[in-house]
């Protein structure tokens, strides 16, 4: 199950770090290879119900990008390589 998917009670409460941020990476990670496999088998409501976990994390993530304060340095900063920015490796290439 999604870590996104958080009883109302405790919504709001959460403390985000690059922990949580990680492993919601390596969650989409996963579930793009599942979405991947599923559609590779044509089974299509499998797929659909994968995107939708997928679609849920990502407006999380942009959610969280978009509350963060200002100070944090920008990811399309073009004087910093991909390279050394932890939260690309491994999600934003081909393999």
């Amino acid at each position: 199950m999604s870590i996104v998917f958080v009883p109302k009670k405790l919504r709001g409460k959460a403390k985000i770090n690059q922990e949580t941020i990680q492993r919601l990476l390596d969650e989409n990670d996963q579930l793009i290879r599942c979405i991947t496999e599923y559609m590779q088998k044509g089974r299509a409501v499998e797929c659909v119900q994968y995107q939708q976990i997928l679609h849920r994390n990502i407006v999380y993530l942009a959610t969280i990008a978009d509350a963060s304060p200002d100070d944090i340095p920008a990811i399309t900063n073009c004087s910093s390589s991909n390279a050394s920015t932890p939260a690309l490796n491994g999600h934003g290439g081909t393999q």
